[in-house]
């Protein structure tokens, strides 16, 4: 069984200290591709010399909606400027998108996340979009916007509705270990319905640990888990639902790869 974690954070500092005994571990695991998604300009550089010195590493560039006030001006000019670069590894623009809750700061939000749909129309590249309580404003401004190479919605959460949305906008839907909590019944249900081709499989290491292990480092080594209880759920042919979920990956971010 061969695993692609679609989402990571494998450049924060937390994995510093081991992060080759970790990927050396989650290779024998099956966890053979990781996508990591920057998060502001100033952690570009750090995923791209990481995707540099590992096989099997690539990443996304962008701004993530916590950290878009805090940006310098013309952060998004430059931003194209390195995108347009094509550098090596380069596989998606991400993590961007909008999160409207209360305590999380609204300047800058909606004004980066637009621009990055547009980069991300411009590259021909798939968007890695982080949204929380914004599911319908985020759809919305797809439809508009309608980038042509889709994405993933990171850590869905949503209805069945939004989902099919999303799906319909070209977009897949990030699994992770919110499917391993009890409470977390809708969005089982979610994964459940859908087509197996609009999921792909991520664990947002270091955070989102699965049940029973809250306050913890999480890491890929987490994925083939999350795999298993989603094949549970999906109650199919386990080798199929891994073959698929990883072609789903492969098809999205290396799409020249494929036959």
């Amino acid at each position: 069984m061969q695993l692609i974690d679609t989402h990571c954070h494998l450049d924060f500092p937390v994995f510093d200290q081991d992060r080759e005994a970790l990927l050396a571990r989650c290779r024998a695991l099956g966890v053979t591709e990781y996508i990591i998604p920057a998060i502001a300009e100033d952690n570009w550089t750090r995923v791209m010399a990481l995707a540099d010195q590992h096989d099997g590493l690539f990443y996304g560039l962008g701004v993530h909606p916590w950290y878009a006030g805090e940006q310098l001006e013309g952060v998004m000019e430059r931003l194209r400027t390195l995108v347009m670069s094509q550098p090596a590894g380069l596989v998606a623009i991400g993590e961007c998108g909008l999160d409207l809750r209360s305590h999380v700061p609204q300047e800058g939000q909606f004004a980066l996340f637009e621009a990055q749909i547009r980069l991300a129309a411009d590259a021909g590249l798939p968007l890695m979009i982080h949204s929380v309580r914004a599911n319908d404003t985020v759809a919305k401004l797809l439809r508009r916007c309608k980038p042509p190479r889709g994405g993933v919605i990171h850590a869905f959460s949503g209805s069945l509705q939004q989902a099919e949305a999303f799906w319909q906008l070209g977009f897949r839907l990030g699994v992770g270990g919110v499917i391993s909590f009890e409470r977390a019944n809708k969005t089982r249900e979610v994964f459940r319905a859908m087509p197996l081709e609009a999921l792909v499989l991520e664990t947002d290491s270091p955070d989102m640990p699965l049940q029973d292990e809250q306050g913890t480092r999480n890491t890929p080594e987490a994925l083939p888990k999350i795999a298993q209880i989603l094949m549970k759920l999906r109650r199919e042919s386990p080798e199929n639902v891994a073959k698929v979920l990883f072609e789903t990956a492969r098809q999205l971010f290396h799409p020249d790869t494929q036959q």
